[in-house]
């Protein structure tokens, strides 16, 4: 049970992967962000992409996925590869800093240990973001996402109120700009 569970997640967030590739590859201008459960995803669109759009990409990116292009399942912007990137910059920074502290033979951070430290912990931090951005995609692939759909069909797609989540990432996403409309939407799959 808990195997299918996780299976379904995984399918769904491939398929909102390769909804957004869809539409990346028609639209420029746009943000888009998602998150997926068993029943389905949901997708929030930052810009002008019509209801129909919508439609459409999520059609053709299961059109696709179906017709093996699996590799469609990863996207470089998900949050496997955010949170890893993130884990590793901070515990780069950490441990440079600790080693620093050590070699001080000092029993708490100072700014001593801060400014002498800072070099190399930047430097960890610049090697941890070039090797953390591969090793987050190989993550997604292995891990999160799953781009074998197998039986999964389209159950319904249907506009949704934005939630204040929806609102937050539009903040985020679009600098407060208003230009950029926020549009949720709900995809729910069978299978």
């Amino acid at each position: 049970m808990a195997n299918q569970l996780i299976s379904r997640v995984r399918r769904n967030h491939g398929l909102e992967h390769a909804t957004i590739h869809m539409l990346s590859a028609k639209h420029k201008g746009f943000s888009a962000q998602g998150n997926s459960d068993h029943r389905g995803f949901h997708l929030n669109i930052f810009g002008d992409i019509t209801e129909q759009d919508v439609i459409d990409a999520v059609e053709e990116a299961h059109r696709r996925m179906k017709g093996g292009e699996h590799e469609l399942a990863v996207h470089p912007n998900c949050g496997t590869v955010l949170l890893t990137t993130a884990t590793m910059a901070t515990l780069a920074a950490q441990a440079s800093l600790g080693l620093e502290q050590k070699r001080q033979r000092s029993d708490k951070m100072s700014w001593g240990v801060l400014a002498n430290g800072l070099p190399s912990a930047i430097m960890a931090v610049v090697v941890a973001l070039i090797v953390s951005r591969p090793l987050g995609i190989h993550l997604q692939a292995k891990y999160t996402t799953e781009g074998d759909l197998g039986d999964m069909q389209i159950k319904s797609i249907r506009k949704i109120n934005p939630s204040p989540i929806t609102r937050l990432f539009q903040l985020l996403l679009t600098g407060g700009s208003k230009k950029l409309k926020a549009t949720a939407y709900k995809i729910e799959t069978i299978g």
